[in-house]
């Protein structure tokens, strides 16, 4: 029995083709979100089963999560991001005990029990700091993709300190530091600092190791690093970090 997840996010859509039976990810794929979210997700869809060999008779259930779940229309029941991507990671790694995942608009952290099911979680959804919006507003302030933004705070010896938590007034404290003179490595490492220290007390007393970083924002090494420095402990990230909350949905039953 084959499963899709479809994890209907705020900056991209990702799908993933579970098989039940051999317990194994059969497929996988991303695509950029848009306003026409049905359109996009159903066009990733049909994608990723033609590059799996599948057709659409195969596939015994859709399950939705995300941002705009409640968009795809075609996918048989909707279940929360936070089940998702606690589902998606205990699967990946059964001992997760702490889920850090931080997406393009939102940031969260999800405490597991054993069996990977949810005990408790904090989501901040209302402010782009401590999100992947930051990162995003600095690499185009800096005309430079995010691989670029990752590998110049690798290059960095002094972060810079970014006191604002407010995307829009952190904006204007960068150029300044820029104009200042303030090498670009550090003011990278500075802003990825600014979102671990967010995160950190968005975590609490929530954090137990062992600890998995996943969503998007993961893919960049220097935020692990970051995270690690902020919360005092080592940071894991998850293998196919963006992809975690639609596995979580293909791994879900409609419950």
């Amino acid at each position: 029995m084959i499963r899709a997840g479809i994890d209907a996010g705020s900056r991209s859509i990702k799908t993933v083709l579970f098989d039940t039976e051999r317990k194994e990810i059969l497929a996988s794929g991303l695509a950029d979100q848009g306003v026409e979210q049905e359109r996009l997700a159903a066009e990733l869809f049909a994608r990723v089963l033609k590059e799996a060999g599948l057709g659409r008779s195969r596939i015994s259930g859709v399950v939705a999560t995300g941002y705009g779940r409640h968009a795809i229309g075609f996918a048989d029941t909707t279940i929360t991001e936070i089940t998702c991507h606690a589902r998606g990671v205990h699967w990946l790694a059964p001992s997760a005990r702490t889920i850090i995942e931080i997406g393009g608009q939102d940031s969260k952290v999800i405490s597991l029990e054993d069996g990977g099911r949810v005990r408790d979680f904090e989501m901040n959804d209302r402010c782009a700091a401590g999100t992947g919006r930051f990162l995003e507003m600095v690499a185009a302030r800096l005309e430079m993709n995010w691989e670029k933004l990752s590998e110049l705070g690798r290059q960095s010896r002094k972060p810079a300190i970014i006191s604002n938590v407010c995307v829009v007034f952190a904006e204007t404290e960068i150029i300044g530091l820029l104009a200042e003179g303030k090498p670009l490595p550090d003011v990278v490492a500075g802003v990825q600092n600014a979102i671990a220290t967010r995160v950190s007390a968005l975590a609490g007393r929530f954090i137990a190791p062992p600890v998995y970083f996943t969503g998007g924002v993961a893919l960049l090494p220097g935020m692990a690093r970051a995270l690690e420095e902020a919360l005092s402990c080592p940071i894991h990230v998850a293998p196919q970090p963006q992809f975690t909350g639609a596995l979580g949905a293909a791994l879900s039953d409609g419950a």
